[in-house]
């Protein structure tokens, strides 16, 4: 195609679709109920949803109907040190998709106001998180700020409750989130607690994201985006888990201590019904861009000696954040605990397989994120959470979105591999959605 008339039919698609006022959204009446419909297939080894018709869990195409069938793809460009790249146009781009030269049909900057965006916010406010919670509630509503005229954003607990759904309203969102923080008034401590930790939020991370992926989205939202705060300790409920709960190496009082330091609620929790490749699959469905914030230090990737380290620091980070929020005479009660606790010998299995475990939790949040363009970042320390949540908005604003129309035009629901270079820069790296999966008939 000549380049001029290539830029010309983009412009103009591009025109015919911010055209297009948006569809009046349903509210989600049950959020959650998806979850309940799906049942692990062991002969399968995947989810499938509960019908007559016994459907797998992906049954739509992944595009974007308008007048046929568009891919389309949140890109972030990168220069050999790392810095974004700017300035490109449509021409720059080079797709292939399964290795067949594609044309870009669709065009925009990030920071296109016009081009709406739809962001969930799955926070996780389980004891655990307490320590950065404040901050990170603080951090949020510093981006709610920041949306755009036409940008929706929506509100998820890790209790997979929909705690606001899509609105512009900005006083709305930021209510919301002050409401997460007076959930932890005046709340009983429970005195048995190993890690001294209050039950708040129930930990059912992946079962949130599950029921945002399958719920809240439309096939008219253009750009869907997840901010994903999180420890991801439901991983060890995962079918066919790649995290386990502590035990396989230890026995007796140190398998006890192990135990005992998991949060309240894996007493009642059962294995879930649909494995991490199910998230995966849903994930790139959905054509979403997902952020990983993971509180605590960064323990993935390290030597042991290093995850022993800086496991130690982790703890004296931590501390302080929830303790503030307790009455005095519970904080002294806990102190004293912690000083007896921190007398006591460190058992070097039990702290090899604590470090081992969260390294793994820390895993399985950063992948979610990798596999849909997006990726993940630590929060070490409470104070980090506003740069965070900036870069956040930052890396959004600084992507292109761009789009094509597919010369394969089967409708056979495989999955087909995208990759996207830009001319003449050969050491430029291209972030985004590597693959997606094709209508049904």
């Amino acid at each position: 195609m000549i380049p001029c008339f290539q830029a010309i039919l983009v412009a103009l698609v591009t025109l015919s679709l911010l055209a297009q006022s948006p569809p009046k959204r349903k509210k989600v009446k049950d959020f959650g109920s998806s979850l309940k419909r799906l049942k692990w297939n062991p002969q399968k080894n995947a989810a499938e949803i509960r019908s007559d018709k016994k459907e797998p869990i992906l049954d739509e195409g992944d595009v974007i109907r308008i007048d046929t069938s568009l891919v389309s793809s949140d890109l972030l460009v990168l220069d050999q040190k790392g810095n974004s790249v700017s300035g490109l146009t449509a021409g720059d781009f080079v797709i292939a998709e399964d290795g067949v030269p594609q044309s870009v049909g669709h065009f925009f900057n990030g920071d296109n106001v016009d081009v709406p965006r739809t962001i969930v916010l799955i926070i996780d406010y389980s004891g655990s998180q307490l320590a950065y919670l404040y901050n990170s509630i603080k951090a949020a509503k510093v981006l709610v700020d920041k949306l755009g005229p036409r940008d929706l954003m929506a509100i998820v607990t890790d209790d997979v409750e929909l705690l606001v759904d899509f609105t512009k309203d900005k006083k709305q969102l930021k209510g919301k989130l002050d409401a997460v923080l007076d959930r932890l008034k005046g709340k009983p401590f429970p005195t048995e607690a190993a890690d001294f930790f209050p039950r708040l939020g129930r930990s059912r991370q992946y079962s949130a994201l599950m029921a945002t992926l399958k719920e809240l989205f439309t096939e008219e939202d253009m750009r869907r985006i997840v901010i994903f705060q999180t420890d991801g300790d439901e991983a060890y409920f995962l079918r066919n888990p790649v995290v386990g709960i502590p035990g396989p190496r230890l026995h007796g009082d140190v398998l006890a201590k192990a135990q005992r330091r998991l949060p309240f609620y894996m007493n009642d929790s059962v294995e879930l019904e649909f494995s991490l490749e199910d998230l995966y699959r849903t994930v790139e469905h959905e054509r979403v861009t997902l952020y990983s914030v993971i509180p605590g230090v960064k323990l993935w990737g390290l030597s042991l000696e290093e995850q022993l380290r800086k496991m130690s620091v982790d703890q004296a980070v931590g501390t302080p954040g929830w303790m503030g929020h307790l009455s005095p005479r519970q904080r002294a009660d806990i102190l004293e605990r912690m000083q007896r606790q921190k007398n006591k010998k460190v058992d070097e299995k039990l702290a090899k397989s604590m470090v081992e475990t969260i390294a793994k939790l820390q895993a399985v949040s950063a992948s979610v994120a990798t596999v849909s363009g997006g990726w993940a970042d630590f929060l070490e320390i409470p104070e980090q959470a506003e740069a965070i949540y900036s870069r956040i908005f930052s890396d959004i604003n600084q992507r292109y979105i761009v789009g094509y129309y597919p010369t394969n035009k089967e409708r056979d629901k495989t999955r087909r591999r995208i990759e996207f270079k830009i001319k003449g820069h050969p050491e430029y790296q291209v972030y985004g959605r590597l693959s997606y999966f094709a209508p049904g008939p």
